[in-house]
């Protein structure tokens, strides 16, 4: 499996999360899988993690030519099929093994990033290699979306119908936590630290809600996570006079994430672009709502708006208007809360990697066999086991 990132490095977010849990759950199935990113201080350039084995080379930029160079110098060994992440950007795995079927994961597509991101013509090369170098590269490979949102935008750029699956995100149960609900409001945001993640107009929200609403003069906002934005939203928080209301953790561990996220009362995604929202499920495990953008695109389809939590319209006005409604209305957040964690329930990632199973054994020509594929909005209590013991070798 080709990524840029991994869970472990601190810039790293729900994409790994997804990366990652279909790795161990194909590794808990018998298959051989590596996964290969940039390297960071944090971690060494291999190992071996819950049966998944860590080969990590190159930076952000550079993590790409060192995965085809991996690849054509056979450093990842003799791969079945090849899982070609696209985080925007292509690794274009396809060119270092030919004849190697490759599977294109694409969790939501940059098209309004690029621009926020990086300058005008870094920008335009970035989504001419998303949006026409990419789809060509792949022109025979199959893809997997995490959402209808996605496949529908894969499907705008040219990438035919038939070629996207859907395997959406699961939720694992999260660690034991040891704090209980804030006794004052506060808002919980769990991001990488970039300008698109849109931090900011959540710092703007809380300055708005404590100034205008009584009930939430002590309200607290707690933003976990890290990126090479933190030290522009931090300057943003200090000139906003935020910093006795806006607490920044950095990169945490999951112990300590779910502490935070189990204390909060709401949880805010301002994303600009989101293919899921991983973050929402990790909230509704712990019954707490979320508020998004509903132009994020996959949010619409991770939050029930007006069931598990509230989609907004419109910008930060509109956003700080959700958030109160929520933070002042007790009876509507515990309705809401409750919802959110009897529907996360129904999304599991043993569903998730048994169609994921399915996907890979097809693309690589293995024998498959019949399989319930169960659609993650109901809770249903059937397991689907994996009848094939044959192994394969996974390249993610």
């Amino acid at each position: 499996m080709l990524n840029w990132r991994d869970t472990r490095n601190p810039e790293g977010g729900g994409s790994e999360v997804y990366v990652e849990s279909i790795a161990r759950g194909l590794s808990d199935r018998g298959h051989d899988v590596t996964i290969f990113c940039a390297a960071h201080a944090d971690s060494p350039a291999r190992e071996v993690v819950a049966g998944v084995t860590y080969v990590r080379a190159g930076t952000k930029l550079t993590v790409y030519p060192q995965a085809l160079s991996h690849l054509r110098r056979g450093k990842l060994g003799t791969p079945d099929v090849i899982v070609d992440v696209q985080n925007g950007v292509p690794f274009a795995s396809p060119l270092a093994r030919l004849g190697v079927p490759v599977v294109v994961l694409v969790h939501h597509v940059h098209r309004e990033q690029w621009p926020i991101v990086y300058g005008p013509v870094r920008s335009r090369i970035g989504w001419i290699l998303e949006s026409r170098i990419g789809p060509r590269v792949y022109r025979n490979s199959r893809y997997v979306a995490v959402s209808e949102r996605t496949r529908a935008d894969l499907i705008e750029l040219g990438v035919t119908a038939d070629r996207v699956s859907i395997v959406r995100n699961g939720t694992e149960s999260p660690p034991a936590v040891s704090r209980s609900r804030s006794a004052v409001p506060r808002i919980v945001v769990v991001s990488r630290l970039v300008p698109h993640k849109q931090v900011e107009h959540v710092i703007d929200a809380a300055r708005l809600l404590r100034d205008s609403i009584p009930q939430l003069s002590q309200l607290q906002v707690d933003v976990v996570g890290d990126g090479w934005w933190n030290e522009n939203v931090r300057a943003y928080a200090d000139r906003a006079g935020a910093n006795n209301y806006v607490t920044f953790h950095g990169f945490v561990s999951e112990k300590t994430k779910h502490d935070l996220i189990a204390s909060g009362w709401v949880l805010a995604l301002p994303s600009l672009k989101e293919g899921w929202g991983v973050v929402v499920m990790e909230a509704a495990v712990h019954g707490v709502p979320s508020v998004a953008y509903r132009s994020a695109g996959g949010v619409t389809e991770s939050i029930v708006d007006g069931h598990t939590g509230l989609l907004v319209e419109g910008g930060t006005v509109e956003f700080s208007r959700a958030l109160g409604t929520l933070l002042c209305d007790e009876g509507l957040r515990t309705r809401m809360g409750a919802a959110a964690a009897v529907r996360s329930r129904s999304f599991r990632w043993d569903h998730s990697v048994t169609q994921f199973e399915r996907l890979l054994k097809e693309s690589a020509g293995q024998p498959v066999a019949d399989q319930i594929v169960i659609e993650p909005r109901t809770i249903h209590p059937a397991h689907v086991h994996h009848t094939d013991d044959s192994p394969s070798t996974f390249v993610i």
